[in-house]
């Protein structure tokens, strides 16, 4: 079964001092990128958390965000020496330049970094850490079912439009049995204008047909797109990480309608051709969401 690149995901986990929710949500992209948004006390535990993503999804862009909520109480410090450098700055301003006025709690309590973490204040126990791991891997699970029920019905719609290229190849195959009546009539029609009446020669003319004919043989192309529609039926059935394999048998197949077009003015097989074309553009469309 393929995957889809879009979806969501949630977890959340709580213990006697915490609570944490984990939400995950993830688009189209080539590779995969993870974007993490995670409180600072998570540092340490980022690359293992992130591992534990890597090895569910393969493709997409995956957006992060962790809240995590403690009641126990942190204890800070003062940073007294960038508090001292401060006061002193402000009084040098004040007497050399003769200002009034007198810096308050509120201003001060702005400053960067001017209150810090106690030592062991910020450290995570056990429990909060396993929580996390928790909330994550729940999060993980909705995420991968989503984008499995969403692949399903991407499956079903990628099969049809390859069953709607199959039927437009039958088209050109049938119309190009005629092509060389087609071409003969075609030219006979236009010679028969030109001489107006005077005796065509028979074997010029089948010349001509022959050379037009060789000219404008698509039957290679057709074989081709024959070898091609299986293997997209057996990749989508299949699933697995299959966009950029489909994606390169998709170009294959539009460069074999585009040769055709190229070769042929015979209406029911540009017709075909032209619907192939359009059949395959959505379905490069609808590759793109594909894991």
């Amino acid at each position: 079964m393929i995957k889809s690149m879009t979806g969501y995901g949630r977890g959340a986990a709580a213990g006697e001092t915490f609570s944490v929710v984990v939400e995950m949500r993830s688009v189209n992209n080539r590779n995969l990128d993870i974007h993490w948004r995670a409180p600072q006390e998570l540092a340490a535990w980022e690359i293992p958390l992130k591992k534990q993503v890597q090895a569910a999804v393969s493709r997409g862009r995956i957006d992060v965000t962790i809240t995590l909520s403690q009641t126990n109480e942190v204890g800070y410090e003062i940073n007294r020496p960038l508090l001292r450098g401060y006061l002193s700055a402000l009084r040098t301003i004040r007497d050399e330049f003769g200002l009034g006025g007198e810096a308050d709690l509120a201003t001060i309590a702005r400053l960067p970094n001017l209150l810090q973490t106690a030592p062991g204040a910020g450290a995570l126990d056990d429990a909060v850490v396993q929580g996390v791991e928790e909330a994550l891997t729940q999060a993980v699970a909705a995420l991968v079912a989503m984008r499995a029920v969403e692949g399903h019905e991407l499956q079903k719609e990628l099969l049809d439009r390859v069953d709607r290229i199959e039927r437009q190849l039958a088209i050109i195959d049938a119309s190009s049995e005629t092509i060389v009546a087609f071409y003969r009539d075609k030219l006979r029609t236009r010679i028969e204008e030109l001489l107006e009446g005077i005796a065509m020669d028979e074997t010029r003319l089948a010349q001509e047909v022959a050379y037009l004919a060789e000219r404008s043989d698509i039957a290679e192309e057709i074989t081709r797109l024959k070898s091609h529609l299986p293997q997209l039926r057996e990749l989508i059935a299949g699933g697995g990480e299959i966009g950029k394999k489909l994606d390169f048998l998709l170009q294959e197949t539009n460069r074999e309608a585009n040769t055709i077009l190229s070769k042929s003015s015979e209406l029911a097989i540009c017709d075909a051709a032209i619907e192939i074309k359009t059949e395959v553009e959505k379905l490069r469309e609808q590759a793109q969401n594909v894991e």
